[in-house]
């Protein structure tokens, strides 16, 4: 279980049905915009591959490298020069890089791993440990906000597993470049333990028994951004649509493993 699918599915169960069992493409949404998605990824290419840099001028090379890849408008472009000079201040001043982009697979018990990817984890001089995740989203989340936060909580168990460090030790913060502010909590143990060995592997085994019906649509505020809304229950889409969908899918799949 990745930090990706507990958000979808906390979010829509439909949502994570269509996503990560069905896996149809999540392109049913005429006037939803990639834009924020497209700038956030731009941003987190630019600071991957620029960490090590040493001034603007190199993160700006990289940023110009890599524009062509990312679609989103003047309103994001503008956002750019902003968040290069903040990365560059705050970066200088980080300790010891241990990973950009950590791609980790922990196991947390005998019928589950959790898996994902980190955006940096920094090691201190006091030998205790950063874990930043770059957020270019408008509202920047509070201390509250983490404490529950599925993402950095399973990123504290997997540090604390890969690194056999005590959770303690751990501090896990949003960066925000486009403002920058740096968001950040250290949990105590027994939060990172109640939610990875209690709620998620509740939750876990609860995905695990549902049927194909059990996925109903969820109503929120992240409906209008869904990359589904428009084959959705919920926005008057007809079943024939959804199960077509779900059909084309099937051999796009069959395609793909005739293919290989």
């Amino acid at each position: 279980m990745s930090p990706s699918k507990i958000k979808v599915y906390d979010e829509c169960k439909l949502k994570y049905k269509l996503r990560y069992i069905d896996r149809v493409p999540d392109k049913y949404n005429a006037n939803s915009s990639k834009d924020a998605m497209h700038f956030g990824s731009y941003i987190h290419k630019i600071f991957e591959l620029g960490v090590e840099a040493k001034s603007e001028e190199e993160l700006w090379a990289i940023a110009k490298q890599e524009r062509s890849k990312y679609e989103f408008g003047p309103e994001k472009e503008k956002l750019t020069g902003k968040c290069i000079t903040n990365f560059f201040k705050f970066n200088s001043k980080l300790a010891e890089t241990v990973s950009a982009e950590m791609v980790f697979n922990e196991s947390i018990t005998d019928d589950f791993t959790i898996n994902g990817i980190i955006d940096r984890v920094i090691k201190g001089t006091t030998g205790k440990y950063l874990v930043i995740d770059y957020k270019t989203s408008k509202r920047a989340s509070s201390q509250r906000d983490l404490y529950r936060d599925p993402q950095m909580l399973m990123y504290a168990a997997a540090i604390h597993l890969k690194y056999n460090i005590p959770i303690g030790d751990i501090t896990v913060a949003h960066y925000y470049p486009h403002m920058d502010k740096l968001v950040s909590i250290c949990y105590p143990t027994s939060q990172v333990n109640a939610y990875v060995r209690g709620e998620l592997k509740t939750k876990i085994w609860e995905i695990r028994k549902k049927k194909v019906t059990d996925f109903p649509p969820v109503t929120n505020r992240f409906c209008d951004w869904c990359g589904y809304k428009d084959i959705c229950p919920s926005f008057n889409s007809t079943p024939g649509v959804l199960a077509k969908a779900i059909e084309e899918a099937k051999e796009e799949q069959k395609a793909k493993k005739a293919n290989k």
